[in-house]
């Protein structure tokens, strides 16, 4: 076998999982192809752009290990779509009348690249199937192997994405925290927002992993801290639909008899409705690059305290955002096996000119294989039929019905 020549790099938001990707592949390819070069282009696309790299040394790969230990990426990460010219340039990532996809392209053949594995979400990895179509086209073979990362995993047709495991469990523990401001004050309206910008499965993962973790607490009888305090109350998906008067009726008779409500959102809950009262008023909904809805000027959580705090009259009322603070820590023991499998899979299929994103395929019984970058793509609903998501809904008592298809 030829000598190979291997570059790495992490795109879009964080996840549990880059550092520990960026290890194992290191790690692997030390195992099995000792003798391959490693690279990896700092901040994802940008880096490869900019020409910013990082030659991965025989101390760094020595010491690979001790990046499991951490959460956000070694090598930085960037939102940047190759084929959104404009936005290229005006970034300074690339000049007027350049092709950023040419850029990168020249850059990976100048460097002698011959394997690429690009981790990231469905955007990183269709913009990595984008470069290796345009480098087949022009004559340079390429092979480009992704693992998939996101939070949301919301990604077609991978059944568990990395990193997802472990925001769902940091989530819970963060929540558990801040439950306890439920004793702050009387009416009290706390609001937990979970990432989740099309799909709700890490709000709803989050919400069944914290029932799970408080189903044992041991409480004093007589006071205050008991089952009902710490609690959900409501959970809303961009899947969900409710009726907003039955359901505030439903939550003011919990606040009148209890003091508290507490409510678990998904960034993505009621963003259709929330863009229309925007635009009516006259605001411009500012997009990113790809066209999404960027969220941090949205603000879910804070709509839903606006019109919940005076429904239920709420007298203290407030949002708590967990999702910088789970996307950003390292990997659980649960994504620390997915990651391992799909590491495999992926060196594998590099040194054997396999192109595509490793993953579970659910359209072939969830075998675990290089799934072909054509079939990829974002924006996968949570399946209100899961199992274990029927016994949240139960464990709630809430009432709600799946959103029209063509309204999501």
């Amino acid at each position: 076998m030829a000598k190979q020549k291997v570059a790495m790099l992490t795109a879009g938001g964080l996840a549990p999982c880059l550092s520990s990707a960026v290890g194992g592949l290191i790690e692997r390819y030390s195992d099995i192809a000792p003798d391959a070069e490693i690279i990896a282009y700092k901040s994802g696309f940008r880096g490869l752009l900019m020409d910013y790299k990082i030659e991965i040394t025989q101390k760094m790969r020595e010491q690979a290990h001790v990046l499991h230990r951490y959460g956000g990426s070694p090598i930085g990460n960037s939102r940047v779509k190759l084929t959104n010219v404009a936005d290229c340039v005006k970034r300074g990532l690339v000049q007027e009348g350049q092709d950023p996809l040419k850029v990168a392209a020249e850059r990976l053949a100048a460097d002698g690249v011959t394997i690429l594995h690009t981790i990231g979400g469905d955007d990183t990895n269709t913009t990595a199937a984008d470069l290796a179509a345009y480098l087949k086209t022009n004559g340079y073979d390429l092979t480009v192997v992704g693992l998939p990362k996101t939070v949301d995993n919301d990604v077609y047709p991978i059944r568990q994405t990395l990193g997802a495991w472990t925001a769902a469990e940091v989530g819970a523990r963060f929540f558990d925290h801040v439950s306890n401001e439920q004793s702050a004050a009387p009416r009290t309206l706390v609001i937990h927002e979970v990432m989740g910008r099309h799909c709700g499965w890490l709000t709803a993962a989050t919400a069944r992993t914290y029932i799970n973790r408080i189903k044992h607490n041991e409480y004093v009888d007589g006071f205050m801290m008991n089952d009902q305090l710490k609690t959900i109350d409501g959970l809303y998906l961009p899947e969900t639909h409710f009726d907003m008067e039955a359901e505030a009726e439903r939550l003011k008779e919990l606040m009148d008899r209890t003091g508290f409500v507490t409510l678990f959102v998904s960034e993505g809950a009621c963003m259709s409705e929330i863009i229309a009262d925007r635009e009516a008023a006259g605001e411009t909904v500012a997009r990113d690059a790809f066209g999404h809805v960027k969220l941090d000027t949205i603000n879910v959580g804070s709509w839903f305290q606006k019109h919940f705090a005076k429904l239920l009259d709420a007298e203290r009322s407030m949002v708590q955002k967990s999702g910088y603070y789970a996307r950003s820590a390292p990997a659980n023991y649960e994504d620390l096996r997915l990651i391992q499998s799909m590491v495999d899979l992926a060196v594998e299929s590099g040194l054997n000119r396999v192109s595509g994103v490793t993953g579970h395929d659910e359209d072939q019984g969830g075998k675990l294989r290089t799934i072909e970058f054509p079939r990829i793509k974002g924006g996968k609903p949570f399946d209100l039929n899961t199992p274990w998501f029927q016994e949240v809904v139960d464990h709630l008592g809430q009432k709600f019905h799946p959103i029209d298809a063509g309204a999501h």
